[in-house]
Order: C-alpha cells, then structure tokens, then sequence
C-alpha cells in the first residue's frame, strides 16, 4: 500500500484496488483507520483523539487531491501537516 504522507508519527496510505467508497487508511503505532474521503469520517477502525484530530485537520487541506489521485490511479505524495 503506497504511503502518502508522513507527520507526527502518523502514516496515511492509499491502495488503488480497494474496495469503495473511496477512502485512505491512517497508520498510528498500534492503531489504524480507515477514512472516507468524501466525508472525512472515519468509518472503520479508531486513533487516540489527538491523532484522528491532526488526520481530519491534514486530509480536510488535501480532500480534492485524495480524490482526484483515487479516481485517476495516479499516485503522488502529498506534503504532511505542518
């Protein structure tokens, strides 16, 4: 699964043969979850509150490139939260 970005311990990965709806998978030490891109809801797994705050803060600046990359299968790395 490609990784998209990197901040604060935080990995956000995409796999462009997954199933819908469109979404990117946030890597936390032991935790994952799985957002919607659409939405920008978490719709599977959980993160510590602070971390699932700085992935909606990061993915809200990068939500048209997210879907523009899952709905062309042209992958790219995107800058992380600053």
């Amino acid at each position: 699964m490609p990784e998209i970005t990197r901040f604060y311990g935080i990995i956000i990965k995409l796999f462009f043969g997954d199933h819908p709806p469109p979404h990117f998978h946030a890597v936390y030490d032991e935790y994952n979850a799985i957002f919607d891109m659409e939405t920008l809801k978490m719709i599977e797994g959980d993160l510590p509150s602070r971390a699932e705050k700085m992935v909606l803060e990061w993915s809200a600046q990068h939500q048209q490139a997210l879907l523009e990359m899952w709905n062309t299968q042209n992958f790219h790395k995107l800058p992380p939260l600053r």
